[in-house]
């Protein structure tokens, strides 16, 4: 049976939870209680599911022990952890591609342990110093992969198609987050990278956020949806407010719960349906209380945005969609 708005599975981000806690301890190795105490505020902000984001925790890093701890650690706080996000680790990295390769073949070793659906992965590469100074990174420039280098694309089809082997075999989703000034910069290249890779478990994570809260032009974002969603299996979803001063050059972006932004998430979704979407949904915001934003944006998934009843017309999407159907106690209601 096709979600509806009751039961389809919501993630809360964990962008707000550092890595390091206020002793410079990593909180890979950090105790038990220090995880439950995270899951335990995302689930009393309202979520069933969590992205087990890796800025966070690295499960690719934990002991085959210390991730069956963390599996319990869940179980016992009664979340669900249905995807990983490996962020800023990419395999076409100048230097660090091969450990960053083999970083994310241990994160879907993780993932199949942990039982998750999704392994969400991208290419973008860490901030640079002079995005560390900014209230919001976006506003400078970072890394950019060097566009029609056939030969680093051909690296990144071939590493990528890797990963989605092993991710095929582990009975795991693969999907790649879209960010700006990278291959999965704009939806035609996102959309090439995949059509490239050519494996039904890889497809598109369609982060459009990333790329409307760039500071310069950018693509209509009614396009990059009708253009990715046929591809996508995963959906890291925010919005921001922008305006526009073309006549002279200005460019202003600032987060915005998803009902406030730019992107209309009603007129996104209609189109995702009708292209087959039955993906997980990943609910994120920058600054301020985040998680309560993100609280704020699932409900209005769930009042506003997601099918009341099934039976509803359902597209053919070009990639695998979710496996698994999460228990109704753990899809957020």
């Amino acid at each position: 049976m096709a979600y509806t708005a009751e039961n389809w599975p919501i993630t809360a981000a964990l962008l707000q939870f550092p890595g390091t806690d206020a002793k410079g301890t990593q909180i890979n190795d950090a105790d038990a209680a220090s995880w439950a105490e995270v899951l335990t505020e995302v689930k009393e902000a309202g979520f069933g599911n969590a992205d087990l984001t890796d800025s966070w925790v690295r499960p690719g890093d934990l002991s085959k022990e210390r991730l069956a701890e963390f599996k319990q650690t869940a179980e016992n706080v009664g979340i669900g952890i249905p995807v990983i996000s490996a962020i800023r680790r990419s395999v076409i990295h100048g230097t660090e591609w091969a450990d960053n390769l083999a970083y994310s073949h241990r994160t879907i070793d993780a993932a199949a342990e942990l039982g998750c659906e999704v392994v969400s992965f991208g290419l973008h590469q860490a901030l640079t110093p002079e995005q560390q100074k900014q209230l919001w990174f976006w506003t400078v420039e970072g890394h950019k992969d060097p566009m029609g280098d056939k030969e680093v694309w051909g690296k990144a089809v071939s590493r990528i198609r890797e990963l989605g082997k092993h991710a095929a075999d582990a009975g795991v989703l693969l999907s790649l987050e879209m960010y700006e000034d990278t291959y999965l910069g704009t939806a035609d290249s996102s959309v090439q990278l995949v059509q490239d890779i050519g494996l039904a478990n890889v497809g598109l994570n369609p982060d459009l956020g990333n790329l409307i809260r760039l500071h310069r032009p950018i693509e209509d974002w009614r396009e990059m949806v009708a253009k990715t969603v046929p591809y996508s299996n995963y959906w890291h979803m925010k919005n921001y407010i922008r305006d526009e001063d073309v006549a002279r050059d200005s460019y202003i972006t600032m987060p915005a719960p998803m009902e406030s932004g730019l992107i209309n998430y009603r007129e996104a979704f209609k189109v995702a349906l009708a292209a087959g979407y039955q993906g997980i949904i990943c609910a994120e915001h920058y600054g301020g209380d985040g998680l309560s934003v993100t609280a704020r944006n699932q409900e209005y998934l769930r009042r506003h945005v997601l099918p009341k009843k099934d039976g509803y017309a359902l597209g053919q999407s070009q990639v695998s969609q979710g496996r698994q159907q999460p228990a109704a106690e753990l899809a957020g209601v």
